[in-house]
């Protein structure tokens, strides 16, 4: 499983980083004890059957780590669960999708690029709807804000039990009990 974001503390709790969040959320759901161990452009956690990746190359070029994980460890394309930001998406839901565009989020654009191929599993988080008059750029990497992070912390539970329904009943029965849902406080 591939959470999108990007790396450093600068970056850390900013919207484009859910990815992130998500890879620590399902770590602590499923009593991961073990740490993400560097390795060459990514970072590492094998959480029981499931490896969690954090990729190190900054969002737009996400693909070459996951090309680097593909190598190292005979990942099959079948086996990949992507998570990221949506900013299409409004804060509170999630989609799951077993293929598909990139969308516009060239953090996706660049692993469909290095696979050459869309064909694998993705979980968007919402984070929208972007304000009115503000840059693209400039949105995904603000911070969440408080009562913004009430929904969040939500709605990374939900995604979590939407990636263990897709483990252990598949991808169809994620997509019809979570597509729907949306987290309201």
């Amino acid at each position: 499983m591939i959470g999108l974001g990007n790396p450093g503390p600068r970056y850390a709790s900013n919207r484009h980083n859910v990815g992130f969040m998500f890879l620590d959320r399902y770590a602590q759901r499923a009593g991961c004890t073990s740490s993400f161990v560097r390795e060459t452009n990514y970072e590492l956690l094998e959480c029981g059957n499931v490896k969690l990746v954090r990729p190190l190359t900054y969002m737009n070029v996400s693909g070459l780590a996951v090309k680097a994980l593909v190598a190292k460890y005979g990942v099959s394309v079948d086996d990949i669960i992507v998570v990221y930001d949506d900013v299409d998406l409004p804060l509170g839901k999630i989609r799951i999708r077993q293929k598909g565009s990139a969308g516009g989020h060239n953090g996706l654009k660049s692993i469909i690029e290095t696979l050459k191929t869309d064909q694998f599993i993705r979980i968007r988080i919402g984070i929208g709807p972007k304000p009115e008059g503000v840059d693209l750029a400039q949105f995904v990497l603000t911070d969440f804000s408080d009562q913004e992070r009430v929904v969040l912390d939500k709605v990374l539970d939900v995604a979590v039990q939407a990636v263990q329904t897709i483990l252990s009943e598949g991808v169809q029965k994620a997509m019809s009990l979570y597509n729907s849902v949306e987290v309201i406080t």
